[in-house]
């Protein structure tokens, strides 16, 4: 990435090279490939340094759009502060219901519990789902599920509901982000565990 600097400031910047025309002179786009560092600068063209450092984990921040700036001969591209997604539902109010928008009290956006929640509970409806058939003809009168598939099946849904519920305590959005981090040990683990295996 490059940004065009004139007067000390940042008037354009360029995601790849591209054509382009500075004061009367026509540039092709291969300057920003074949020429060196310095004479691109010679032009006002300057190699984009990328600031991450309030950049946060999309799964759960919204981050802000990167701003540049021209400062000691470098154009660096930095975030704002990133805003938190919500943790919580966000319900239909009142005035929404007056408005014709939704029903009072239901749910209007799916906060990262509840995202986070659904996930769990769908890959454990994914394991159990291989021997969803031995219940179904059990029940139906057919031949007794295993006992060992019935032991795994019921720990699958202890620990999905276990999951679900160390979710539900997350304080907040980075409390929430820390049940997914693994450690370092061999194997390494997180916090928030793994849904064990049927059959």
């Amino acid at each position: 990435m490059w940004a065009l600097v004139e007067s000390n400031n940042v008037t354009q910047v360029y995601t790849r090279p591209k054509a382009l025309t500075i004061g009367d002179v026509n540039y092709p786009s291969n300057i920003f490939t074949m020429w060196s560092a310095s004479e691109l600068e010679a032009l006002g063209i300057y190699s984009v340094v990328i600031d991450n450092t309030n950049l946060k984990d999309s799964k759960y921040y919204i981050n802000t759009d990167q701003s540049f700036n021209f400062a000691s001969g470098t154009v660096t591209a930095s975030y704002g502060t990133a805003t938190a997604k919500a943790i919580a539902d966000t319900l239909y109010t009142a005035q929404d219901e007056t408005d014709g928008l939704g029903t009072e009290g239901e749910v209007k956006v799916k906060g990262l519990k509840t995202l986070h929640k659904e996930v769990i509970n769908k890959q454990a409806g994914g394991m159990l789902a291989p021997t969803d058939w031995m219940v179904v003809r059990a029940a139906e009168g057919g031949t007794a599920v295993p006992s060992s598939i019935t032991t795994q099946r019921a720990a699958v849904r202890t620990k999905a509901n276990a999951m679900c519920t160390q979710i539900d305590n997350a304080a907040n959005v980075d409390a929430l982000a820390a049940l997914y981090e693994y450690n370092d040990a061999n194997p390494s683990v997180r916090p928030l565990g793994e849904l064990p295996t049927v059959g």
